[in-house]
């Protein structure tokens, strides 16, 4: 039988070299559960403590600030008000955390070339780790959201789905990225640690989640929308109240335009294999 020559798409690899011509949906989809297992495996402690944690903050704040019918902001009950800026705020932390861990735990324990030899593009391995950590962002999120639904005096009924769906996936990709980010620059747990005390709970925490920026002084609202959790938050709260301290088509831009710029930052660094190759 004589040798034909072929070309294209036709043309036989070398063997033992495997070749994926699209994406590698079958790696894809492993990495992304390996991510979902690994934190529901111990979902106590990724799941069911952070959902508690955003609860407590309900309670606490409403009692101290809102008790009685005392607490009214924008027109609405301080419960209500704070209400749909905890779901998002357990949201955030929780993406970013789970998302700091991975590459981390793989450089110090010597397992990362469990990420880096499977045949998975930078592409895939960034999905992976990015949607595991979405993934548990909605979980607390919702576990959160339903907790509220039942609770005396908070109403947490969506008015506007889209806001909620776009601000709740964005803003949670957004800390994913910050996560995978924070990981692939980290050396040890307290580097982590240091961004998310630092960087990350202030941050969060002055983005308005307690309260309205129109209160504040000139000077502090415009630190306020130097915040990029505070679109987050006040677009999510419009989702939920009808409600926002900024125009949330403005928000919503922001908030894509930096997921964008964190995606394509995280995927340079990883392809280069800065600080996890070297």
């Amino acid at each position: 039988m004589t040798d034909q020559p072929v070309s294209g798409d036709d043309r036989l690899t070398e063997p033992g070299i495997a070749v994926f011509r699209n994406v590698n949906w079958a790696g894809l989809w492993t990495l992304y559960i390996k991510e979902v297992r690994r934190f529901f495996k111990v979902q106590l402690q990724t799941v069911w403590a952070p959902a508690i944690t955003t609860l407590l903050y309900l309670v606490i704040f409403t009692l101290a600030l809102g008790g009685r019918g005392r607490g009214m902001v924008e027109g609405v009950s301080f419960a209500d008000f704070i209400a749909p800026g905890l779901i998002i705020m357990g949201m955030l932390n929780n993406a970013f955390q789970n998302a700091s861990f991975s590459l981390l735990v793989g450089k110090i324990q010597g397992t990362i070339v469990d990420y880096l030899m499977p045949p998975l593009s930078v592409g895939e391995l960034l999905a992976g780790l990015a949607g595991g950590a979405v993934t548990r962002a909605l979980c607390v999120g919702g576990t959160v959201w339903l907790a509220m639904l039942l609770w005396p005096g908070v109403h947490a009924t969506p008015h506007h789905i889209w806001a909620i769906i776009w601000f709740g996936l964005l803003g949670s990709l957004f800390l994913a990225f910050m996560g995978v980010l924070t990981s692939i620059w980290a050396e040890k747990f307290d580097h982590s640690a240091a961004v998310t005390n630092f960087v990350i709970a202030p941050l969060t925490l002055l983005s308005g989640t307690f309260y309205s920026i129109d209160r504040l002084a000139p000077a502090f609202q415009a630190i306020s929308h130097a915040n990029p959790f505070f679109y987050i938050i006040s677009g999510f709260r419009y989702g939920f109240l009808g409600i926002s301290d900024s125009p949330v088509l403005i928000g919503a831009l922001v908030v894509l335009g930096l997921d964008i710029v964190l995606g394509l930052l995280c995927y340079t660094l990883l392809k280069r294999g800065w600080k996890i190759k070297n």
